[in-house]
């Protein structure tokens, strides 16, 4: 079990094919495609046939499958009014809950949302259902281990689950909490942020190689030639929290440092496997060709490069080029109705993926990677 600081692939087809190096598009041109596909998705949010493969769950709005669109929602909110007021409905219809559950982080993510809402228009009091939720986590705070034991052979769900025991969670709660401590001013909710985060980073984050595992199960688990099984969207979900961790971070923070160097550890790591074609592999160690796209994963980690480039974590020369050839690869999935394709569905590790399969999480993890480039172009063009 590693200590530290804190496979079922289809062939890909002709479109994945390697383009010639992308230059930095025009921020107005980054803007265009980044609305298109909120507007496709805002326009599809009850057509359940554009996701036949979705679980039922995706119909809840404050579940974490729409929770990343519409937490993602807020970053192109804040660059264009007109989509402040879906958030907005949304909240005052939800009457500003979280999810059911007391403690699943992925119940806390819609939180997120309601924060950026608290200072955009909705005022201040939206943000006591939140507090009042995360009180209660606190004062009954789960000590559950964090080995992840299926409730029954074949599933996919623990009782670990209570606590940060897969490494998605570090998207879904620790931004929620940081922002959470900032609104109140209450350190209660960063300290336990910081607490889980980094149990769980000795639990999970495997130095050797600078990657989460998904979780426990994966530990010892390796695909058809021997090598570790890292899951991209899970890295994914990683680098995209902490962006949004470092995003409310005050520069004097002491705990800063901790994650500015995971950060740029897992960014070292992850720029060696991206694919020629600008896309990352499913299962990141698999470098075999013919991989097939996968856009969510993908996304996260445009989103995390674009950021870090432009709030100087990353080198330009090394990390830039990157993030271009993320965003070139992810206008190639985009179809041409708007709709995000291969976007590989709900699961705990790499799967097959094609370029009709979408969701929710897919188009958030675009309009974070469109925000962050579209930030990345404005400053490019001015210099």
């Amino acid at each position: 079990m590693p200590l530290s600081l804190f496979a079922l692939m289809m062939t890909a087809p002709a479109a994945a094919v390697a383009p010639a190096e992308p230059a930095m598009p025009q921020p107005a041109a980054i803007l265009a495609q980044t609305r298109r596909v909120a507007d496709w998705q805002l326009a599809n949010r009850t057509n359940w046939a554009t996701m036949p493969a979705a679980r039922k769950s995706v119909q809840e709005v404050r579940d974490w499958q729409q929770a990343t669109f519409w937490v993602a929602l807020t970053e192109l909110a804040s660059r264009d009014k007109k989509y402040a007021q879906p958030l907005l409905d949304l909240g005052r219809a939800e009457k500003w809950q979280l999810g059911d559950l007391a403690y699943h982080a992925d119940d806390q993510l819609i939180g997120q949302a309601w924060l950026w809402a608290a200072q955009s228009g909705a005022g201040k009091g939206v943000i006591a259902p939140t507090k009042a939720y995360f009180d209660n986590v606190l004062a009954n705070r789960p000590t559950i281990g964090l080995e992840f034991i299926p409730v029954a052979p074949g599933k996919n769900t623990s009782i670990c689950t209570d606590r940060w025991c897969w490494c998605d969670a570090l998207f879904m709660a620790p931004p929620t909490l940081l922002r959470l401590s900032k609104a109140t001013g209450d350190k209660r909710y960063a300290d336990f942020a910081h607490e889980e985060y980094r149990a769980t980073t000795d639990y999970l984050f495997d130095p050797s190689e600078n990657l989460y595992f998904r979780d426990s199960r994966f530990f010892d688990m390796r695909d058809a030639k021997g090598r570790k099984l890292f899951w991209s969207r899970g890295n994914g979900w990683v680098m995209g929290g902490l962006v949004r961790m470092l995003q409310v971070m005050d520069k004097k923070d002491p705990k800063r440092p901790i994650y500015t160097k995971l950060f740029k550890d897992m960014a070292a790591k992850l720029v060696t496997l991206q694919k020629a074609d600008g896309y990352w592999p499913a299962s990141l160690l698999d470098n075999d060709p013919g991989t097939p796209p996968e856009s969510s994963g993908t996304a996260f980690f445009t989103y995390a490069f674009a950021w870090g480039v432009d709030n100087g974590l990353l080198d330009r020369a090394t990390y830039e080029p990157a993030a271009l050839r993320g965003w070139d690869a992810l206008q190639r999935a985009v179809q041409p109705d708007g709709m995000l394709g291969w976007v590989q569905q709900v699961g705990d590790r790499p799967d097959s993926v094609s370029a009709k399969e979408t969701q929710f999480y897919g188009s958030g993890a675009y309009l974070l990677a469109g925000t962050a480039m579209y930030d990345l172009s404005k400053k490019r063009v001015k210099r």
